[in-house]
């Protein structure tokens, strides 16, 4: 038979007593359970009780079990199986629960539109494979809380990315992004059909709330992983003595990040492009040290920001960006590289990877995003064209 034994209070190390213990009877050594709550009470002293009594105490403790198994189920699925796609419209993880696991990888698509490009998708892809223990992040502006969209979506490349366990993709909630960041009262006074660099400018100011809320790595959508990063708190040299916005890494409620959010604001200027983004980031920087030119391969390092060597991600500057495009005698090893960012930003002439071009870019997409190559590149013959709208 079974007893309850409940504990007087959370701080208490003293159960209490039954009415036969007070009695002055002797108690069993078996009684003397601490901050317990079921136990094999001494025989002797527990009270004999009926056949029905007895059939309830057992169904109380089957129904404990699998209460407390079933919470430890939820469990082991939110720390071991995390990563396993939930589609968007069942909102079983929100932003808020995945982003709180840290160490996320943050992609952000600030256009309407809902089919992700292959760039886009490699860059996600190739995150996936390179960071598999964390969790990567697409959010999408053209996404929102009723959108339908899952795994059986005609989009080829949403669907490709969702089935990867460790991506998730979700609405880009812009207002929910700056609550409590200084860009909340500058995003309720922007006027985005007004702006003439909206998309880039919602895209810089995004990027610094989630990294200050959240932390983790934030990375462009045409950036190719090829390794890890080992720092935590990163900035990425475009070239000697100049910042890019286009991967950037700090733990959450980083100082530095807070100073760029205000100063985002203070000299906010949207018809400049990059005042937000690199110039930014660049500015931020000087204030805390003095930048010098790279020597060879080295990083430097300046009150413990990290700022990388422009080979870790820019190893082809952009005015060549258009190399990746092009066929090599031998292609480049590029041993010191995190990451490539590809420039797609200067394609404006939409140059695409091509099966059987045999170009750089190919190249990269067989090594690193081999199921975006395979799916939206080899078979995008057999598959009908998007519509207009999704181009």
């Amino acid at each position: 038979m079974l007893q309850t034994v409940w504990v007087s209070s959370p701080g208490s190390w003293a159960l209490q007593e039954s009415n036969s213990h007070r009695r002055g009877k002797k108690r069993c050594w078996k009684c003397r359970f601490v901050r317990t709550i079921i136990q094999h009470p001494c025989r002797r002293h527990a009270p004999k009780r009926s056949r029905r009594e007895r059939m309830l105490r057992k169904i109380q403790i089957c129904l404990c079990f699998c209460f407390v198994s079933g919470l430890l189920y939820e469990i082991s699925l939110l720390s071991s199986s995390v990563f396993s796609y939930l589609p968007v419209a069942q909102h079983y993880l929100t932003p808020e629960q995945v982003l709180n696991l840290g160490k996320s990888i943050i992609f952000l698509e600030t256009t309407e539109r809902l089919e992700p490009p292959p760039l886009v998708s490699c860059s996600v892809e190739s995150a996936a494979r390179i960071y598999q223990d964390r969790p990567i992040i697409l959010f999408m502006r053209g996404l929102t809380n009723e959108t339908a969209l899952d795994m059986n979506t005609s989009y080829a490349a949403f669907s490709l990315l969702s089935s990867m366990k460790n991506v998730f993709i979700f609405p880009l909630q812009m207002e929910t992004i700056f609550q409590e960041t200084p860009l909340l009262e500058w995003y309720n006074q922007v006027v985005p059909e007004q702006e003439k660099n909206w998309v880039h400018v919602s895209s810089d100011a995004s990027r610094l709330a989630l990294i200050w809320k959240y932390g983790g790595i934030y990375m462009d959508t045409d950036v190719i992983s090829i390794r890890p990063i080992p720092q935590r708190s990163f900035l990425a040299a475009q070239k000697s003595r100049f910042s890019s916005n286009g991967i950037f890494g700090f733990p959450a409620r980083h100082k530095f990040v807070w100073d760029c959010m205000e100063n985002f604001v203070l000299k906010y200027n949207g018809n400049i492009w990059g005042n937000q983004g690199p110039f930014l980031m660049t500015r931020m920087l000087k204030t805390l040290c003095n930048l010098t030119d790279f020597q060879g391969t080295e990083d430097h390092s300046c009150q413990n920001i990290s700022f990388l060597n422009p080979q870790r991600f820019y190893p082809i500057p952009y005015p060549a960006w258009g190399r990746y495009y092009q066929v090599w005698d031998k292609s480049p090893s590029f041993n010191h590289s995190y990451a490539l960012h590809l420039w797609n930003f200067m394609n404006r002439n939409r140059k695409v990877v091509e099966a059987g071009s045999n170009t750089l870019a190919e190249k990269l997409y067989k090594t690193y995003c081999p199921t975006t190559y395979e799916d939206l590149i080899q078979n995008a013959k057999h598959r009908d064209p998007p519509s207009p709208e999704d181009a």
